[in-house]
């Protein structure tokens, strides 16, 4: 008796959007190989901060590694979402809303990326290869990816009968079908940083940040100034996430990122602009953060279809959306879990039906979280909408200040049927 081949998959991109299809493609049954432009596994990342993952997202993380536990142990509770008003003149803040039942947890990046790459099987990932192109075969049945080795520079061929593009924001694969499709700038960047105080937990800093934001370790703080907000929380192993979004003009990038290291100058006319506008001790914790970094903020209008022939788009390369509403990462861990699961119904004789049913399922969904955290996004930096005058947290009812919480995004605690 011969055993049956494997169906194979190619996934383009091994970030956490990569890395979670891997895992939920495994489980339904095929083979897979990722193709990562990195030479080796992050074990750090300088623009890979932090992130919140919903119940939903910590559920199906959980039952795809080996040890559950491990998740827990390598995050914090986020069981509150607080927005506050600051006022940069007087130095005073406080409480527009609060959510006590926010439930998530907090992650850095590098930590979850370890943490679920460790739990597959070895010799999936090809590190240090560059997509470069694909062809789909004239019968739709296979797809051949080419790839640049950018240790011994030469192109290597793999075909397989199914490409997943997690190739991120600026994702070639999803331009190739729809080359009018451009990314929205925001109109405003994000300073951000991570303050380690290992060893310092009782430093002037640490002990001074936490008066003003005393939950720190189970909230998710946002400050509202005018026409700016920050964002700050804890991370395990003694690490403060800061984010502070500062309207500017569209940086010129470089490359394929959407990061941007920060000069000693303009570090320092952040660090006078920061004094203006927020608290002594959020101040100082900023001044304190070593190599903080610029992130400009895009996304685009949602995509009519995510995927065509056997190729399909999971994570930032399906949609790619503002940071506002902790949606990144959560909808690439729902993309693949989705994905995974109707590749395992339909099988992949019937590859049509399953990615039919995955765009069917996911789309709508992503299409309101993306807008809806583009909608938040203005509220918090003070931009008009078409439906409201700019939001002045000094002035702001109550009715106002509930539109801030994360739990009125669309979809929020919604289970797709097929993953019950």
């Amino acid at each position: 008796m011969t055993l049956e081949k494997k169906p194979k998959a190619v996934i383009v991109g091994g970030s956490i959007a990569g890395v979670s299809c891997a895992h939920t493609l495994i489980l339904a049954g095929w083979d897979v190989v990722v193709l990562e432009k990195s030479y080796q596994v992050p074990t750090g990342s300088p623009t890979g901060a932090g992130l919140g993952l919903d119940p939903l997202s910590l559920q199906l993380i959980q039952s795809w590694i080996k040890d559950p536990e491990l998740l827990n142990r390598t995050t914090l509770p986020l069981t509150i979402d607080q927005n506050d008003a600051v006022d940069g003149e007087k130095k005073v803040k406080w409480t527009l809303t609060r959510d006590e039942k926010f439930n998530c947890r907090a992650a850095h990046w590098a930590d979850l990326h370890a943490l679920l790459y460790h739990a597959l099987p070895p010799n999936l990932f090809l590190w240090g290869h560059h997509f470069q192109s694909f062809s789909i075969s004239s019968d739709k049945r296979s797809v051949q990816v080419k790839a640049l080795s950018l240790q011994s520079n030469e192109i290597i061929e793999i075909v397989g009968d199914l490409l997943v593009a997690a190739d991120g924001c600026l994702s070639k694969i999803r331009q190739s079908f729809v080359p009018d499709h451009k990314l929205r700038y925001s109109g405003y960047c994000a300073w951000r940083g991570v303050l380690d105080f290992s060893g310092n937990e009782n430093s002037e800093t640490i002990m001074g940040i936490r008066k003003p934001y005393p939950d720190l370790g189970k909230c998710l703080y946002f400050s509202l100034g005018s026409g700016t907000h920050t964002v700050l929380y804890e991370l395990l192993n003694n690490r403060l996430n800061w984010i502070w979004y500062v309207h500017q003009p569209e940086p010129d990038l470089k490359g394929n990122s959407m990061t941007t290291k920060a000069s000693s100058d303009m570090i320092q006319a952040m660090h006078k602009e920061a004094e203006k506008m927020w608290l002594p001790e959020f101040v100082r914790l900023i001044k304190e953060t070593s190599h903080p970094f610029i992130n400009a903020i895009y996304d685009s209008e949602p995509l009519e279809q995510i995927y065509w022939d056997n190729v399909v788009l999971v994570g930032d390369a399906a949609h790619p959306t503002t940071p506002h509403a902790t949606r990144s990462t959560n909808m690439s861990v729902l993309d693949a879990a989705v994905l995974g699961q109707c590749l395992k119904k339909w099988g992949a004789e019937n590859l049509q039906s399953a990615l039919e049913e995955y765009q069917s399922i996911r789309l709508p969904v992503v299409s309101k979280q993306l807008l809806h955290a583009r909608r938040m996004g203005r509220i918090k930096q003070g931009l008009v909408l078409p439906d409201r005058q700019s939001f002045d947290p000094k002035k702001a009812n109550p009715e106002e200040c509930q539109e801030l919480q994360q739990k009125l995004m669309p979809f929020f605690s919604d289970v797709p049927s097929i993953l019950v």
